[in-house]
This record gives structure tokens, C-alpha cells and sequence, in this order.
């Protein structure tokens, strides 16, 4: 397969509290049983947003609100090219079902280093557990 364009793929960073949602792949798919985000590749014309609301309804049963751009990472994995865009969204209706993934966790920033994750959400985990120790210190500052 050739590498030459990456494959976009809208991925959800959802909140609840101080805990935010991670899905395990299915065993038979690519990086089985590894943990992610949410979402899912880009189809054609779509825009993050929107692939991200189709893959959530899809994969999970909600309809989510989509907010900005949290962060994107270029990842070069063994078979895909991939460009990963990470949105902050809110569940905004329907009851979460696991229609694709094998289970679903909210796990707090301090948990990350007990899943392993897809490789490509190594620089994302990273800048969500640098942004909490951040915005702890500067809570406990006040």
C-alpha cells in the first residue's frame, strides 16, 4: 500500500469530570486490543467534525457536540500514514453502547500509563497529562 497521503482520522477527546473516555479496539482488527479515542477515518468531502459525529453514532450510539481542535499528530505507522485530529467534544445525547470497541474506560489523566495505546496517541497522553500537572499547580497556587 502506498504511504504517500495520509489518512485523516477525527478522534474525540470527551470529558467527564476529571476523566476522559479511552475505547479498546477489537482483537481482529489493526493494533487490536490496543486503547484509543474515539473516531475514525475521514470519507470523502467530510470534515473532522462531521466524521466524528457519523463514527461516534456509529461506534458508540451518541451524538456528540464537537469543539476545537485540541491537537493533531502526523503518525507513520507499519501498514498507514495516518494524520490524527483530536477534538474536544461532549457527549450530547444517547446512551453509550460498544458497537465496535471491545470496552470503554474514563480514566483520569494520572491513570495513562496503566493501557497501553495506540503509538500515534503517545504525543496526545502526553500533552493531556502535561496540561493536568499544569493546571494542578496552578490551582494549588491560588
Amino acid at each position: 500500500m502506498a504511504k504517500d497521503k495520509a489518512v485523516q482520522v477525527a478522534a474525540a477527546l470527551i470529558w467527564d469530570g476529571d476523566r476522559f473516555m479511552i475505547c479498546q479496539r477489537p482483537p481482529h482488527k489493526a493494533r487490536g486490543l490496543l486503547w484509543e479515542f474515539p473516531g475514525g477515518k475521514l470519507e470523502a468531502g467530510e470534515t473532522g467534525p462531521q466524521a466524528l459525529i457519523r463514527e461516534c453514532m456509529e461506534e458508540l450510539n451518541v451524538t456528540l457536540a464537537v469543539e476545537d481542535l485540541y491537537m493533531s499528530v502526523l503518525h507513520d505507522y507499519p501498514d498507514i500514514l495516518i494524520e490524527l485530529l483530536l477534538y474536544h467534544a461532549r457527549v450530547d445525547h444517547g446512551d453509550l453502547q460498544l458497537l465496535e470497541h471491545v470496552d470503554l474506560k474514563w480514566i483520569t489523566p494520572d491513570e495513562i500509563d496503566q493501557y497501553e495505546f495506540c503509538p500515534a496517541d503517545t504525543d496526545i497522553l502526553a500533552k493531556i497529562k502535561k496540561d493536568h500537572q499544569d493546571h494542578t499547580l496552578k490551582k494549588g497556587s491560588l
